[in-house]
């Protein structure tokens, strides 16, 4: 009797094309804008001016509102290694009988990929610097940033664009490991009605939770979908003021010899373009389907940390 063949495993999506560190520090270099900005602390968020704000304001016609933070997640997994806290502190007895109270403490280690949170522009360095040429070791240390800190950044109301590659692609979502180029962008644009303009804010939508709910959580730090760097220099061009998505923007593995994290080293170190990470984009998709329009108001507002290297974080569009 003869067996049947063992079928071949599926190809793995493609994260390529494949970068030299020599190449990358050349695009590292021709996107960065060091000495633009004054505080530069606050980096392309000093892009959005009252103008700006105004504008996106005029977006606002159903007043449907979307929140995008994961639930706070205290279950360990593959894409939890360092779980949030949260334990009643005071279950009403306590104080005096009337009124009881109830309180409760949290508490996280949130640069993973089990939080949604913001990356402020002393979160990443690249050669020992951070954002506008600062050493790294001379301003963070053991109490906090003293350059590029979150509380520096404060509140960002601008206009907001969804770039949703499923949405156009009319699957569920992009395979872990699937790069997304500046042609997607481009192709994006056209197919959703968008133009990435000076000051907006760029989500990209994978998939990522819809995949991890149908199919269960895996490590996004092997594989996750993701930007090449090639599509950067389109952003740079555009003028944005924050990238973000339901991955952390980087395609993983990375396609960059020796650089585990290219784009945000591109984004925050270069660029002085804060990020949003792990961001549940599911509802926000099908809002804007619903709307027919990709682009929405959008407002990040970061915990007030002072020397913090980001915040958790829950941004919230209105269509």
């Amino acid at each position: 009797m003869t067996s049947s063949p063992t079928p071949s495993p599926p190809p793995l999506p493609d994260n390529g094309p494949r970068m030299s560190r020599e190449d990358f520090d050349s695009l590292f270099d021709s996107v960065r804008t060091w000495g633009t900005w004054s505080p530069a602390d606050r980096g392309a968020w000093n892009r959005v001016t009252p103008a700006h704000v105004q504008r996106a304001t005029a977006l606002v016609r159903s007043g449907v509102t979307v929140p995008m933070a994961l639930p706070w997640n205290t279950v360990p997994g593959p894409d939890n290694g360092k779980p949030a806290l949260h334990y009643m502190s005071d279950l009403g007895d306590v104080e005096a009988p009337e009124p009881s109270c109830h309180k409760d403490f949290i508490a996280v280690d949130y640069h993973g990929k089990g939080v949604s949170h913001l990356d402020a522009l002393s979160h990443i360095a690249y050669r020992g610097q951070l954002y506008d040429g600062r050493t790294a070791r001379e301003v963070v240390d053991a109490a906090g940033a003293h350059f590029g800190a979150v509380s520096e950044l404060g509140p960002l109301v601008t206009k907001g664009v969804l770039i949703d590659l499923p949405a156009i692609l009319g699957t569920h979502w992009l395979e872990p490991g699937t790069a997304v180029h500046a042609e997607d962008v481009l192709a994006a644009e056209k197919a959703l009605g968008v133009t990435i303009a000076e000051g907006d804010a760029v989500l990209l939508r994978s998939g990522h939770f819809r995949r991890r709910a149908e199919l269960g959580a895996w490590n996004p730090d092997n594989a996750s979908a993701g930007f090449h760097v090639d599509a950067v220099p389109l952003l740079a061009e555009r003028g944005i003021s924050l990238l973000g998505g339901d991955g952390d923007s980087d395609v993983r593995p990375s396609p960059v010899d020796g650089l585990h994290s290219p784009v945000h080293a591109l984004a925050l170190t270069a660029m002085g373009v804060p990020l949003l990470d792990n961001l549940d984009l599911e509802a926000l998709s099908a809002a804007c389907a619903a709307a027919g329009r990709y682009e929405f108001l959008l407002v990040v507002a970061p915990l007030n940390v002072p020397g913090g290297t980001g915040s958790p974080v829950n941004p919230v569009a209105v269509l």
